[in-house]
């Protein structure tokens, strides 16, 4: 795990949220055939969602330095939207990409259905449908939060 994570406390953490996920799943551990191979997916996309949040954070701290001083946020209120990037990441975890990159250039950059159509060689229907499914995505983990 640290060769992936390129530092030994997020291996450690990564080892240890993958045991709690283990026991959260609450699976018998002698009807798992081959365990290290479970251990080893669990671990494999606890890897991947962090090194998704982390590109997700870079790519945010990256437009705030593009700010003027006078504009940037708080230490507190990045902060907070940081944590709200990471909110609607998990909300949107599990749909398709072309779904997400349609929902975050109309919420994030402000683009409008036709000219995300544009970008992504789709009909502004397409687009309409994609929004209806990655809002009703978020709906949906917001009601089992």
């Amino acid at each position: 795990m640290q060769r992936h994570l390129s530092n030994r406390p997020d291996a450690e953490d990564t080892a240890a949220e993958t045991f709690c996920q283990l026991l959260a799943a609450r699976v018998d551990p002698a009807s798992i055939e081959q365990p290290r191979a479970y251990l080893s997916t669990i671990a494999r996309r606890l890897i991947s969602d962090r090194l998704r949040r982390r590109r997700l954070e870079q790519a945010y701290l990256e437009r705030l330095m593009l700010l003027p001083e006078a504009l940037a946020p708080s230490p507190e209120d990045t902060h907070l939207l940081l944590e709200a990037l990471h909110a609607i990441d998990r909300s949107l975890a599990g749909l398709p990409l072309v779904v997400k990159k349609a929902f975050l250039m109309s919420q994030l950059d402000g683009l409008t259905y036709a000219d995300i159509g544009r970008r992504l060689d789709v009909s502004e229907r397409t687009v309409g449908r994609y929004m209806t499914q990655a809002l009703r995505q978020c709906y949906l983990s917001g009601a089992q939060s």
